[in-house]
């Protein structure tokens, strides 16, 4: 079981083993159904039983890079069949189009989760905030780097600015392709310890990647000279294991990030607007129109950001349309809300024309 522990098996997810002659492997990478695992014995290439197909109620019950799995061998020992997925630790997951049943899980079994950024065009706090929404609704810890620190003129101004936008999130400033500023990440890539890396494309994961594990394991495009950014490559996610025994899940650029039901993370992303909230006259206050609302008295005092409070609300709406759509009774009641609303319209139409 020794390099199980490598992969960072523990009493975790022993406990969910169960008795039904199934062994553990953890998958190491996924590509279009596809998958790899690191077994006791070591690689092998894993399918679904058909069961596990049929009894998944969509993408998020599936096995995904980072998953722990119950198989069994095939006879001759070279395949495994994945019968069960172990109850995850933490997940990355993002919502797609559809139901939030349908997230589409990046990561599991997380412990960090970098996100990428770059100090030029890709700087963006808003979608930022969705990332850390998303990561610690998941379960894990958010970690922002700054990458091509070189081309910002002020590095100490752009930390000081983004530590004041996202409090209690470690932020550190690197250049992956020079290697500088990777000492601190360390600190999180402790042996046994899972991180993965997220961002759109062509920030560095990959360059970093292979800075943190001495190789160039992952193939880079060249660098755009207009924007000095690399092309994406990355095209499915891969677990590598470095050489301090650390493990980090590589992932394809993320062009959008469409939240699943990620409210507890919203409370931490934005925290500050909680504690605002406290001091509201109404329980219920919805930070929009209600009087005595401090967050809007904060607003208008300029304490408190209009970008950060609008993302706030946007992000808010989305949650509610994603309930709406999942739960038939919140939908009902939107309907008959919407109804009675319109029917009110009409009403007064009627009156303005004297026809009542």
């Amino acid at each position: 079981m020794e390099l199980l522990a490598t992969y960072g098996w523990n009493s975790h997810f022993a406990q969910h083993l169960g008795a039904d002659g199934g062994m553990p492997v953890r998958v190491i990478s996924e590509q279009r159904g596809l998958y790899r695992a690191v077994s006791a014995s070591g690689e092998l290439p894993v399918e679904l039983s058909g069961r596990l197909r049929f009894d998944a109620a969509g993408p998020r019950e599936l096995p995904a890079v980072g998953d722990w799995l119950a198989v069994r061998l095939s006879p001759d020992g070279r395949i495994g069949l994945a019968v069960r997925v172990l109850p995850r630790k933490s997940v990355i997951a993002r919502g797609t189009a559809g139901r939030p049943a349908q997230e589409q899980i990046l990561a599991a079994n997380v412990d960090t989760a970098f996100v990428v950024t770059t100090v030029d065009r890709d700087f963006n706090p808003r979608r930022l905030e969705r990332y850390l929404a998303m990561i610690w609704s998941g379960g894990a810890r958010p970690v922002i780097l700054l990458n091509k620190i070189d081309l910002h003129p002020d590095h100490a101004g752009l930390l000081a600015q983004a530590g004041l936008a996202f409090p209690g999130v470690d932020i550190h400033a690197l250049n992956a392709l020079h290697g500088r500023g990777l000492d601190p990440l360390r600190e999180y890539l402790k042996p046994a310890h899972t991180s993965v890396t997220l961002g759109s494309s062509g920030v560095g994961k990959s360059t970093l990647l292979n800075r943190l594990i001495g190789q160039d394991l992952q193939r880079l495009g060249d660098v755009r000279a207009s924007d000095q950014r690399g092309r994406h490559t990355t095209s499915s996610r891969q677990m590598f294991l470095l050489p301090n025994g650390g493990l980090l899940i590589d992932t394809p650029g993320l062009r959008e990030l469409r939240l699943g039901d990620a409210a507890p993370g919203l409370s931490r992303t934005f925290a500050d607007i909680g504690t605002l909230s406290t001091r509201c006259r109404f329980r219920d206050c919805r930070h929009t129109d209600e009087p005595g609302c401090a967050v809007l008295e904060a607003l208008h005092d300029g304490l408190l950001a209009r970008s950060h409070y609008d993302n706030y609300i946007k992000l808010l709406k989305e949650q509610e349309y994603q309930r709406r759509r999942e739960d038939p009774a919140m939908k009902a009641n939107a309907k008959r809300r919407w109804k009675s609303v319109h029917k009110g319209l009409r009403f007064v139409q009627k009156l303005k024309r004297g026809e009542e």
